[in-house]
């Protein structure tokens, strides 16, 4: 496993973003074992810096350990639920009563999500869908918070058929007696569809139709590049195509102004090798990197240029409790103790959400850390840790500057290089972070600087303290597959005039 990298950038891009639209979120679930405690969810959120959130429930204790947080935070209603909500106004309000006014507006509530796949994964609740969204919005309205929490219901991006190309998608036409008012309801209220996008399944159910690389976002040479033959647009990843799908699809039924909002999007990390060889460490380093470089830059898509995608990963943990194949368990960023499953490839300049795989690398103190937590790390790696700090002692040659920043930074980064940047060894209960800036200054160089290596010996010292502080998770409901429903749409791709040069 490589060596982990803090979510730090993520929140820096997205902050900056943000008034643009541009963000990513992560879905939280809680099919853990070793469920941490709301407290320890909301720590590492924070931690990392992570300001989108969607929870698969309304966890009165989720919520109010995010309150105050500033982390805009989407609930559900779970699909268990859909069938009292939809029946009446009455069971509406007091959900938007217990689940929203009492806590908002401590809590940053956003949007409410109802349900989740309800059309593809319990299809006898369809009729009752929109009459929810409809009681659940009625219920803002009457507590003056339409304004500020958007209604919407997440999809499988499997209701839209002839997917490929985009241009020739459309919704099923059988659940067009849902779709149509649903679309309706999204314009009348300023919402958003929800849908939920696997460019994994897409290139597995492909039959190798799909190259890897067009599901990985990796750079495609023009004469690779999927071209809608209709449109003339070229798409050089399947998100993409995915999303432009659903808006021609919108289209189709005359609605041009409802945005996209992809609720959840991945990769697994780890599967079956003899079954899933694709589900690997480095295959979903590729595609959440990519695709989080590619939302936050506010590229849209071939249909929409510069009209930014919202998305939210799947998924913050690793879901031990998860039926079904291997792969099913590993799709999180994250491990029950908080420890990043693997680095994320954003490069540039400060801190880090990854390594580019060089080894340039260091582990310094996070901006704007608490003091006390800075100095209970300092006291752990000089201590416990086994690192050699006498080069900060005063006098010596990493004395100044004379600060807990500085000093931490330093024996941060002596721990991480003297484990061989190991997994877990730059986390200190969030207060460190990976820079490619070398913070080496004056005489005092930094471990990995010009060669110099790390003074300390630590085979057998465990790893920095991280998982007891900062770890944790939320609430969810079952992430499920692309089934058989879907295939044909992939497998057509040639056929209808997406082709591949």
């Amino acid at each position: 496993m490589e060596p982990p990298f803090l979510l730090f950038l993520l929140a820096l891009l997205s902050t900056a973003l943000a008034d643009e639209g541009a963000y990513i979120g992560v879905n939280v679930g809680v099919a853990l074992s070793d469920m941490p405690s709301p407290t320890q969810v909301a720590a590492l959120l924070k931690s990392q810096h992570i300001d989108h959130v969607r929870l698969y429930d309304a966890d009165p204790a989720m919520l109010v350990a995010l309150a105050n947080t500033g982390i805009s935070v989407t609930i559900s209603v779970p699909n268990e639920q859909i069938l009292a909500v939809g029946q009446s106004n009455a069971t509406a309000a007091n959900w938007v009563a217990r689940n929203v006014v009492a806590h908002v507006p401590a809590v940053n509530i956003t949007a409410i999500a109802v349900g989740s796949e309800v059309l593809t994964a319990l299809p006898n609740a369809a009729p009752l869908l929109v009459p929810a969204l409809r009681y659940i919005h009625s219920a803002l309205v009457a507590a003056n918070l339409d304004g500020a929490i958007k209604v919407s219901t997440p999809h499988s991006s499997s209701v839209i058929l002839d997917s490929f190309p985009p241009s020739q998608a459309f919704f099923n036409r059988t659940l067009e007696p849902v779709i149509v008012p649903l679309l309706k309801f999204l314009q009348s209220t300023d919402s958003y569809l929800m849908l939920n996008v696997y460019p994994y399944y897409d290139y597995l159910q492909s039959n190798g139709i799909i190259p890897l690389d067009y599901a990985l976002f990796r750079p495609l040479p023009p004469n690779k590049e999927a071209v809608d033959a209709n449109t003339l647009l070229h798409y050089t990843n399947v998100f993409d195509a995915v999303v432009d799908a659903a808006y021609f699809a919108m289209a189709y039924l005359n609605v041009t102004n409802v945005p996209v909002v992809v609720m959840e999007s991945g990769w697994p990390h780890k599967g079956d090798p003899t079954t899933e060889p694709d589900a690997t460490t480095d295959n979903a380093n590729t595609y959440n990197s990519n695709l989080i470089r590619h939302v936050l830059n506010s590229t849209g898509t071939p249909k929409h240029p510069g009209v930014t995608v919202p998305t939210y990963i799947y998924e913050l943990y690793d879901e031990d409790l998860r039926p079904g194949v291997t792969s099913e368990k590993f799709w999180g960023l994250f491990d029950a103790n908080g420890v990043p499953a693997y680095s994320l490839h954003l490069t540039g300049s400060g801190m880090l959400l990854a390594n580019d795989t060089s080894n340039q690398t260091f582990c310094v103190a996070r901006e704007g850390a608490d003091a006390k937590m800075l100095q209970a790390g300092l006291d752990w790696a000089c201590g416990p840790g086994k690192v050699n700090c006498s080069a900060l002692l005063q006098g010596q040659i990493c004395y100044d500057p004379d600060s807990v920043e500085a000093h931490a930074s330093y024996a941060f980064n002596e721990y991480y290089h003297g484990t061989g940047m190991a997994a877990g060894a730059c986390y200190f209960s969030g207060v460190a972070a990976i820079t490619t800036t070398d913070p080496s200054h004056d005489s005092c160089l930094f471990a990995g600087s010009g060669g110099r290596n790390s003074s300390a010996i630590l085979n057998g010292t465990p790893l920095a303290p991280s998982s007891n502080s900062t770890a944790a998770a939320a609430s969810s409901d079952p992430h499920s597959f692309y089934h058989a429903t879907g295939i044909h749409q992939i497998v057509t791709v040639l056929a209808l005039g997406l082709v591949f040069l």
